[in-house]
């Protein structure tokens, strides 16, 4: 209690019977969300992440699954959200059942990092889906496995591949990171050719959602 009117103000009147009211309601809206019916919702591209917490319990760290989806109106909604075990296959591979089962169909393309459990559960659940992985997270993943000392022409060498105009001139661009750093630091150049395909999924979709399909971001901002 003191932690919230800290938060909220004094004036805010969080009695403990307030609490008690606003939690049992918030529960109530939360099951509700939980069983809520699909079937009338056309997902046309997901976002899926983890988001993880630094709250340590019996069990390990609390991890989030969260989807976000955009119909073929262009509406975007918060899918689902939750509990996971350090983003396992079984608990997305559950999830996605769950959805499933409450009459979502499948996505025209998932978007993620680099997660495998993601993915194995994906091709469990909704073989049909294809898969788009997040840029943002890549490029993480590459500078991290370069020295310092390149990562500005690196950078610039995978935003050859982003911004390419369609995909012939992005693999070209993979083909030219490939010849500058892929004799001195294969790991790092495998981190994009390994996922070619999954990488460049978005060129087969309009150009003018290639901006939101490249990254898992949209689970970041659903305004």
């Amino acid at each position: 209690m003191p932690a919230l009117e800290r938060f909220f103000g004094a004036a805010a009147g969080l009695s403990a019977s307030v609490i008690s009211r606003l939690t049992v309601q918030w529960q109530a809206e939360r099951e509700a969300f939980l069983r809520r019916g699909l079937a009338d919702r056309d997902y046309v591209y997901c976002w899926a992440d983890g988001i993880h917490f630094n709250i340590r319990l019996e069990d390990g760290r609390l991890c989030c699954l969260v989807i976000v989806g955009v119909r073929a109106d262009g509406t975007k909604e918060l899918v689902a959200v939750a509990d996971g075990q350090r983003e396992s296959g079984d608990a997305w591979a559950e999830l996605l059942r769950d959805l499933r089962r409450r009459g979502m169909g499948a996505p025209v393309v998932m978007v993620g990092d680099g997660a495998l459990g993601l993915w194995r559960a994906l091709g469990e659940v909704f073989p049909q889906t294809r898969e788009q992985r997040c840029w943002v997270h890549k490029i993480a993943n590459v500078l991290g496995a370069l020295p310092k000392s390149v990562h500005a022409g690196a950078r610039k060498a995978l935003n050859e591949i982003i911004q390419a105009e369609d995909r012939v001139h992005a693999e070209r661009a993979i083909g030219a990171l490939v010849a500058d750093y892929g004799a001195k630091w294969p790991k790092a150049v495998a981190k994009v050719v390994d996922d070619r395909d999954a990488l460049l999924t978005f060129f087969d979709y309009p150009a003018e959602h290639w901006l939101h399909l490249r990254t898992s971001n949209p689970i970041w901002v659903l305004s």
